[in-house]
């Protein structure tokens, strides 16, 4: 009978499943993510006269810090004898390494396809976060705060892969106001797994 109760009480605390320890462990790397994120999306929106080859150039740079974070929240795992459950931040930060070194070799290329570009990595980006989200469902019940932000990353890519006439402006605007809105989802979601951690 103990035994069962013990089993039980085991399931119940916070950081069973070893995707959310994985996370929790490392939650002030989310956190970080957020803030690039917001600094990212203040800079986009408030510089002066800002070009889309300068925008480029900054969101090369955004692409680069924010995909070291996930790459090392992936790798950093600690306690965590599955890859599977981590393999999707490892993929998302190949991704926004690889795009963010693409707009730094080149920025003129990057800032002539720059709606292309920054569609397709936000629809890809966001489906892994959300197929992350449902595997973190599996471990903690109400954890939306992931899930959201794959949706409004992926709702983002569409927007823009379905404007490409968007002027400069308005995109300056959308992709500033699309990244201080996920950075706030992001620090958000940091403070609540430090708070589970903590529990």
């Amino acid at each position: 009978m103990a035994n069962t109760n013990n089993s039980t009480a085991r399931s119940d605390l916070p950081f069973d499943g070893p995707l959310l320890r994985m996370l929790g462990d490392n939650w002030w790397l989310v956190l970080l993510r957020g803030v690039a994120a917001i600094i990212f999306g203040v800079l986009a929106l408030f510089w002066p006269g800002i070009t889309i080859l300068t925008l480029a150039l900054l969101w090369g740079a955004y692409m680069l810090v924010d995909g070291v974070f996930s790459l090392w929240a992936a790798i950093s795992g600690r306690g965590v004898g599955q890859m599977t459950p981590r393999w999707w931040l490892a993929v998302s930060g190949i991704i926004s390494v690889l795009a963010g070194i693409a707009a730094f070799i080149s920025p003129g290329a990057v800032a002539l396809v720059l709606l292309i570009f920054i569609g397709a990595w936000a629809i890809v980006v966001g489906a892994l976060t959300v197929w992350g989200a449902i595997q973190m469902r599996k471990e903690i019940e109400g954890e939306w705060l992931l899930g959201l932000f794959g949706v409004l990353t992926i709702l983002f890519g569409i927007l823009v892969i379905w404007q490409p006439a968007t002027g400069a402006l308005s995109l300056i605007w959308a992709i500033g106001g699309y990244a201080i809105a996920s950075g706030i989802l992001l620090i958000v979601l940091a403070f609540r797994l430090r708070k589970l951690r903590k529990a």
